[in-house]
């Protein structure tokens, strides 16, 4: 006799912090379309992380109508730490977990989930950022959306398209297995699951997605994206120590430069971010660019200096922070010009996420002038 499908099953966590406003509407819908759609077992996990409103009475009462749920209660806040107590512990073939707003049309969760019960992949995420997929949101997402992207396709060599979108699946086994190797228990959380599955060689299915943004989400963006930045950081510092690239497959030296580069690059970038910031109060976006970017570039050149090519002592100072002021002017340009790009009247969101992907663009340029011309080993020994 031939087994149903339906006896494999897909646990979907939805996590929830201060969400009364949204939670009945969107898990009901998401209740009805599985129940009425989906080929599998399912069951939806409220995960709500110390909310301070309703929402933990509104997922109980949820929980008490519709059969297919279940609700957890954390008295901590943060998306990671509720995926984590809930995947670590299911008994589902496959956990998932989607946002409250259900952005990403669920159309999209067979195809997310399918590969995974077929034994095809390992882990699956919805990408904004392919070309089938339809998106709707504002320049402020959009561009910033991109520019964690670069960054950890540039710095950490992330060969996924979409790390942020709330919409992915993992077979259980496996996420059970990558759970304690985890750091992050915010949103950084999903980034670093996925990095640690790439490095241990796992299958990551993408699927193209429509999504809708939510134009009432509360997200802080910009303290997300520095968090995440923070935990790039983390990463970069972690894969330089324990997995250096094999000096046989680069040119002579660039095996170590690389990763300590990328280091500093990255603290230099939080650097300027928070300067930039600062500076904002009281200045225009030219002047205060210009600042930030002058400072950073030379504490910049000072530790590529000393830890990425291992040159220390007074000889050469002035000639290197000269050179390294070349560079400044590169990325002085870059960003000044991705500024003066900008239509009137954007948010500091976007102004931010525009230097920021400028600054991206300039730090490739950098490394090449530091390597190739002032920092130069036939210079430096002279």
């Amino acid at each position: 006799m031939r087994t149903s499908i339906k006896t494999r099953l897909v646990e979907v966590v939805v996590p929830v912090h201060d969400e009364q406003r949204a939670l009945r509407a969107s898990v009901t819908r998401l209740h009805d379309y599985l129940t009425a759609t989906f080929p599998y077992g399912f069951r939806i996990t409220i995960a709500d992380n110390a909310s301070t409103d309703n929402t933990w009475l509104l997922a109980r009462e949820l929980a008490a109508e519709l059969p297919h749920v279940r609700v957890v209660h954390l008295e901590e806040k943060g998306r990671g730490r509720a995926l984590r107590k809930v995947w670590s512990q299911s008994d589902a073939d496959v956990v998932s977990y989607m946002d409250v707003d259900l952005s990403t049309d669920l159309d999209a969760f067979l195809p997310l989930v399918a590969p995974l019960l077929s034994g095809h992949s390992d882990l699956a995420i919805g990408t904004r950022l392919a070309p089938a997929a339809r998106v709707e949101r504002g320049p402020k997402r959009e561009v910033i959306s991109r520019c964690y992207n670069l960054l950890l396709h540039a710095l950490l060599g992330a060969r996924f398209t979409d790390a942020q979108c709330g919409f992915k699946a993992v077979r259980t086994e496996v996420a059970q297995a990558l759970l304690p190797a985890v750091e992050d228990e915010q949103w950084f959380f999903d980034t670093e699951l996925l990095l640690l599955a790439q490095r241990h060689g796992l299958r990551i299915h993408e699927v193209p997605v429509d999504w809708v943004d939510d134009p009432d989400s509360r997200v802080d963006v910009v303290r997300t994206a520095l968090d995440d930045l923070r935990g790039m950081a983390r990463l970069a510092r972690a894969h330089a120590l324990r997995a250096p690239i094999p000096s046989r497959q680069v040119p002579r030296g660039l095996a170590r430069q690389l990763p300590r580069f990328a280091i500093v690059g990255v603290f230099s970038t939080l650097a300027y971010l928070g300067l930039y910031t600062l500076l904002r109060g009281a200045l225009a976006p030219m002047p205060a660019n210009a600042i930030a970017l002058l400072v950073t570039a030379v504490a910049n050149t000072a530790a590529n200096r000393r830890f990425t090519f291992g040159i220390s002592g007074p000889a050469g100072v002035v000639r290197h922070q000269f050179e390294g002021l070349i560079a400044f002017l590169v990325g002085l340009a870059l960003t000044t010009g991705g500024l003066a790009l900008l239509p009137g009247g954007v948010s500091h969101g976007v102004e931010l996420a525009a230097v920021v992907l400028a600054n991206a663009l300039a730090t490739l340029v950098r490394f090449l002038l530091l390597r190739v011309w002032v920092f130069n080993p036939r210079r430096v020994s002279r």
